[in-house]
């Protein structure tokens, strides 16, 4: 069994700690706030981010950072935004025989990041570990049954956390293709935005059918285009992880955009769910198409709705009206 530190208090954190738990792993979770702790000392569980999911006992909670210190498994459940400062936080007590594990599925906003560049950046002597797949909380929670992916630059590392994670209610895959892991894990959360967009604004099955295949395809285009492999946006953590965010009610992406559809500001619909990382990785992926010459136009027009105030109904009309073009692409430029 693996002793664990848990670096966060949000929703998959918890899930997942209440998973390993289960199964016999020593588990701290790490909070620095203490009235979010004290809070859930007392109800037991974390009703503002995960109501319902009881924590046992014997999990730990903790404010002090160096509980991470002895620990063989750091495990960051943070927003994205929060990464950097919180890996240097946590960087002169962790053992460099730990191993890091991410669960973020973002782009760190300005530099345009992925996780693990960003996790080496502050930890060059210890290669994270990215877990991605679809998972939500909610279900991770209360044991039903998920399959996701991890990958690293040190696949040992990610077949120890195969190996530690996999049980009869979480099953695990290694996929040695980081950054095609991280790009589809963070991008699809742009085209779930989309999605709940076009759901607030009363379209069906069909429209939201179209944007996640074509939304799959230009999410592909750019992570081929930074060194991807294709093969792996039709996986756990592209094509797999882009169908739960755009149609679960679970989804903080897919419910920001609703309330975006329904006429609510985009800054407002974030205030009001939450953590929405499509909201900030929509800037980020379209400033790396931009970069790399690689045509995203769902992401362009998301792009616009967020940060130039365009109007929903105008977005999409623009995508309906685009010039004609064959799906099946040789070329990533259509």
């Amino acid at each position: 069994m693996a002793k664990f530190a848990v670096l966060g208090m949000g929703g998959f954190g918890i899930a997942l700690s209440v998973m390993l738990n289960k199964f016999g792993h020593d588990i701290v979770i790490w909070s620095p706030f203490e009235d979010e702790l004290n809070a859930v000392k007392k109800d037991g569980e974390n009703k503002h981010k995960l109501p319902g999911v009881k924590l046992d006992k014997k999990i730990k909670l903790t404010s002090d950072v160096t509980c991470v210190s002895g620990c063989e498994i750091a495990l960051l459940g943070i927003p994205t935004e929060f990464m950097r400062s919180t890996v240097r936080l946590i960087a002169p007590y962790l053992s460099d025989k730990a191993v890091v594990l991410s669960t973020s599925k973002g782009l760190e906003v300005g530099s345009n990041k992925r996780m693990s560049e960003v996790i080496k950046e502050e930890l060059p002597s210890v290669p994270a570990v990215i877990l991605s797949g679809p998972s939500h909380a909610e279900e991770v929670g209360i044991g039903m049954p998920t399959t996701v992916a991890v990958s690293s630059a040190d696949m040992r590392r990610a077949e120890y956390i195969q190996k530690v994670f996999g049980n009869s209610d979480f099953r695990v895959y290694v996929n040695d293709d980081l950054i095609g892991c991280e790009l589809g894990g963070s991008l699809k959360n742009v085209i779930a935005l989309c999605a709940g967009i076009c759901s607030g604004m009363g379209y069906g099955d069909n429209t939201i059918a179209a944007l996640m295949t074509r939304g799959v395809t230009e999410i592909a285009r750019l992570g081929v285009a930074l060194g991807g492999r294709l093969e792996t946006f039709a996986g756990l953590t592209g094509i797999g992880d882009l169908i739960v965010t755009c149609t679960s009610l679970h989804s903080r992406n897919r419910r920001a955009g609703v309330l975006i559809g329904q006429g609510l500001s985009p800054d407002e619909a974030v205030k009001q769910v939450g953590t929405v990382e499509g909201y900030s990785c929509a800037k980020a992926a379209y400033e790396l198409s931009k970069e790399h010459n690689v045509v995203m136009p769902i992401t362009e027009q998301c792009y616009n709705v967020i940060v130039n105030g365009l109007d929903p109904k105008a977005a999409l009309k623009n995508l309906m009206r685009r010039p004609n073009a064959n799906e099946v692409e040789r070329i990533w430029t259509n």
